[in-house]
């Protein structure tokens, strides 16, 4: 078994997700995302989906996020009609 590096879980069927070559051990996806998903710089939530990164870096969770820390460029994905 092996103990979650998030909550201490003591899990039977863990997860490991490989990050910057270091192994981390969790026992759910929850516990993954909590430890190792970056932040948005804008609104603190965290970037689950692709994000928006900046020109400096910075990363946003989406459009609305990016244009109001300074990337005037960022649009949302909309359907045309």
């Amino acid at each position: 078994m092996s103990v979650c590096e998030t909550c201490g879980n003591d899990y039977h069927r863990p997860i490991t997700v490989v990050m910057d070559g270091v192994d981390h051990v969790f026992d759910s996806f929850e516990c993954a995302i909590h430890a190792l998903a970056a932040h948005c710089v804008q609104c603190g939530c965290r970037i689950i989906g692709h994000g928006i990164e900046g020109a400096d870096g910075a990363c946003y969770c989406c459009a609305h996020c990016a244009r109001a820390g300074g990337e005037d460029g960022a649009r949302d994905n909309v359907a045309m009609a």
